[in-house]
């Protein structure tokens, strides 16, 4: 299974947001970014048959720009496997349930996106793998997935 995490694009500022953090939406700087970045991924020939997104709107709004731009036929499922304080290998757990020959993306937050890489990698959750906003990997994954079992195949910044 090929498995892409993407950071979410640039947000408003927490300092500028009056509203509730989970619903800061992304920038223009930021909507142009992740633009780009699926340009990108359109380039490598990714090409997701599941697209998961932590419930968070600058996620989600990251999550559908992908979708159009790729042209992902299923709708973008929210799960809080993907919130910034989720456990890495719950997401693991999500992963079990898939078909081992699809291909998911994963759109979701720092420090989560990190730690999970870390565990993919390593079986162990660190901040040796910080993603910038609107940074991508793949990682291969066997089926079913296991803790420190994950190949890095590319990484984007």
């Amino acid at each position: 299974m090929d498995c892409v995490f993407l950071r979410h694009g640039i947000a408003v500022e927490r300092e500028e947001w009056d509203g509730s953090d989970d619903d800061r939406p992304l920038t223009e700087r930021g909507v142009k970014r992740v633009s780009q970045v699926a340009a990108g991924l359109r380039w490598l020939e990714v090409q997701p048959t599941y697209i998961f997104s932590s419930p968070l709107v600058r996620a989600l709004e990251t999550a559908d720009i992908i979708q159009a731009s790729l042209s992902i036929p299923s709708a973008v499922k929210r799960v809080e496997e993907l919130l910034p304080d989720a456990n890495p290998e719950r997401l693991l757990a999500l992963f079990r349930d898939l078909p081992p020959e699809c291909s998911v993306l994963c759109v979701g937050h720092e420090p989560h996106l990190g730690h999970a890489a870390s565990v993919l990698l390593t079986g162990k959750p660190s901040m040796a793998f910080p993603f910038k906003k609107a940074g991508a990997c793949l990682f291969e994954l066997s089926m079913p997935p296991k803790v420190g079992r994950g190949v890095l195949r590319w990484w984007l910044e």
